[in-house]
């Protein structure tokens, strides 16, 4: 088979990977230098040797790839990621790679952060911050075919203090979303970031976003609930979710046969989403 798709295509290589692996779940690629094998760490690019061990052990269960790039910066490891991203692109072709940047200036420094996403890195899709206005997307937007992906209800306990104050009686969030399924129409590809940890609030963005796609951050490690999840984030087709999970996955071993855990993890989550998938599936269509 033929998993080719056209380059820099985001939607079409989430639909193909969706397809090809029958999996709505993301594997975030964190490498932390306290936690991957001491042995690595001697070498040139061990973030890299580390990445592409866990993507080799995961690439049959999921839908899309997630480095965040503080990990790589903050280690001065952005050649790790460069690797890690060309690995991807050269052996699991229609694997989508997201960087989680939550990028958030406007202007020509916006458009340098698209260039380092897309050009430099060469992702199909970013991670953006809407705080200072469409100011902050709209640079983005001119890359056709590469994913926008809106902060809109983060999965952290905080997020609150701004995420849920009201403008005329609606949360900020629900604005937000409001105005991405606006643009989502125009563009087809933004996207939303939807947090696990609030189902109920899921749920409203899903009626208001209509078939755009969630990355949905929180399950794994900050333990939000798969079923909730799919039950309230599935659109008509039955898609529509990015379900992330980093450090539950990529550290569910420890020692030398961690691509095994990983790839055990990845399997169990994958077919958990999918049993709540099959169910809620026939009820998002009927209703």
């Amino acid at each position: 088979m033929d998993n080719r798709v056209r380059e820099g295509n985001m939607i079409d290589r989430l639909d193909q990977a969706v397809s090809v692996n029958n999996s709505l779940l993301c594997v975030g690629l964190d490498p932390d230098p306290k936690r991957i094998p001491a042995e690595f760490m001697k070498e040139d690019f061990p973030f890299f040797r580390f990445n592409r061990e866990i993507i080799d052990a995961t690439a049959a269960e999921v839908c899309a790839f997630k480095p965040q790039v503080a990990y790589y910066s903050a280690s001065g490891r952005e050649r790790d990621l460069e690797l890690t991203v060309e690995y991807i692109r050269n052996n699991y072709p229609h694997i989508p790679v997201i960087l989680d940047a939550k990028r958030g200036d406007i202007g020509s420094t916006a458009d340098m952060y698209a260039r380092e996403a897309f050009v430099r890195y060469r992702v199909d899709a970013v991670t953006v911050n809407p705080y200072m206005g469409f100011d902050t997307i709209e640079p983005y937007l001119e890359w056709p075919g590469k994913g926008v992906i809106i902060l809109c209800k983060t999965s952290n306990p905080g997020s609150g203090f701004l995420q849920d104050l009201r403008v005329n009686g609606e949360p900020v969030f629900e604005l937000v979303a409001r105005q991405a399924a606006a643009l989502w129409r125009e563009n087809r590809n933004v996207m939303l970031v939807v947090g696990a940890t609030w189902p109920e609030q899921l749920k409203g963005v899903r009626e208001l976003g209509g078939e755009m796609t969630f990355l949905v951050p929180g399950v794994g490690h900050q333990g939000a609930d798969i079923g909730q999840v799919v039950r309230n984030g599935l659109n008509r087709d039955g898609r529509g979710l990015i379900i992330s999970s980093s450090r539950g996955i990529i550290y569910a071993g420890t020692g030398r046969d961690f691509q095994k855990a990983a790839a055990v993890e990845a399997g169990r989550v994958k077919e958990e989403i999918n049993r709540y998938r099959c169910g809620s599936y026939s009820n998002v269509r009927s209703s």
